[in-house]
């Protein structure tokens, strides 16, 4: 026969409401308690019946992740690193899509508010009010986004750009490009202000370029723009955007990194097998995933986290598409090259002003 909440409290010589809190709220049961719940428990083999288990929380015993893209290779790390933590805590996750349409966002956590106990809303794209209000109908957990109050999980973004320009400016170059992400990400934002900041006064000269798909096609599509701008260096929003620059630098012969230096983020598994390997920055993906999940259960046992805003180190991966500034700007070498004048056309005049008016309409 089954075995019994009843027979692990009989063995644990403990009521079986404890029992019960001790299984699905760890943190309000004495750690002796627990101890001794979880030896017997395990000892005689139980396994909760999750909808004997619900009639009596109220839980669901379900997390809910929304994210933008599951076919980034940015997301299928942070969500195993949500599974793992989410399976550690005996709860079930569902995954939705949302195809970057961040009109679908609020209404899927409208429709998942009532079948999960918590939700996971990674790189959301919704607006401030929106986020608040998700977070009205169920527990939240943002990772790679900050709202006010909301509990969140986000990457030092300003140290991680400092970490590139530094590295670039170290290598010579002082005119350095940004193919932008979508406007409404967050992450986007936070990193254009964050390199803005630091290639103040006596730093690089940033150009901004975009905004593009978050894609190797969107990469692809910014290439010509990162020629026509004269930088020797450029960072994309993600590795996939700088992988894609790559490829539309390399069709218009121009060489990664001899004429032109790419940088990207995320330091996604592809990004060591690219030729030229991709320099990038590195982001503890699935560790911002098990943190999401910490802060989640934290709120649904009614303990305000300790640190309800957590922000993860990042750590410049150097490979073989930097280099030193070359001794031409790559657009001059490339009209060199295919026997124009060397000198600025017009659509390089252009692009120059308009950066100095306009650095967010590049591209």
């Amino acid at each position: 026969m089954a075995v019994t909440i009843r027979d692990v409290a009989k063995a644990a010589g403990v009521s079986a409401s404890t029992v019960s809190r001790a299984l699905s709220m760890p943190d309000v049961v004495e750690a002796a308690t627990l101890e001794r719940v979880t030896k017997v428990a395990e000892h005689l083999g139980y396994r909760p019946n999750r909808a004997a288990r619900g009639l009596i929380t109220g839980r669901t015993g379900n997390f809910g992740l929304i994210l933008p893209d599951l076919a980034n290779p940015f997301f299928p790390s942070v969500v195993k690193g949500i599974q793992l933590a989410a399976h550690r805590a005996d709860y079930q996750v569902f995954v939705v899509d949302t195809d970057e349409d961040a009109r679908a966002e609020l209404g899927l956590v409208r429709n998942l508010a009532k079948q999960v106990d918590g939700i996971v809303l990674c790189s959301p794209r919704m607006k401030p009010a929106e986020l608040r209000e998700a977070a009205s109908l169920v527990p939240v957990v943002l990772v790679n986004r900050r709202e006010g109050s909301i509990p969140a999980v986000a990457v030092d973004n300003a140290d991680g750009m400092r970490q590139i320009v530094r590295y670039l400016a170290g290598l010579g170059h002082r005119r350095i490009g940004y193919v932008a992400g979508p406007r409404s990400s967050w992450s986007n934002r936070a990193r254009l202000k964050a390199l803005q900041a630091e290639c103040r006064g006596d730093g690089p000269e940033l150009v901004a370029l975009g905004n593009f798909d978050p894609s190797f096609d969107g990469g692809t599509a910014a290439a010509e723009g990162v020629l026509i701008s004269g930088v020797t260096a450029v960072i994309g929003y993600n590795d996939l955007v700088a992988l894609g620059v790559i490829g539309g630098l390399r069709e218009r012969g121009v060489a990664v990194p001899a004429d032109l230096s790419v940088v990207g983020i995320d330091n996604i598994a592809m990004s060591s097998m690219a030729d030229p390997a991709l320099t990038t920055l590195d982001l503890p993906k699935d560790v911002a995933g098990r943190a999401a999940v910490e802060l989640l259960v934290q709120l649904l046992a009614e303990t305000p986290p300790s640190r309800p805003i957590r922000e993860l180190p990042t750590e410049l991966v150097v490979r073989k598409s930097t280099a030193p500034r070359p001794r031409r700007t790559p657009n001059r070498e490339h009209r060199r090259r295919r026997g124009d004048r060397d000198e600025p056309g017009p659509e390089l005049r252009h692009a120059e002003t308009d950066h100095r008016r306009r650095p967010d309409r590049l591209g």
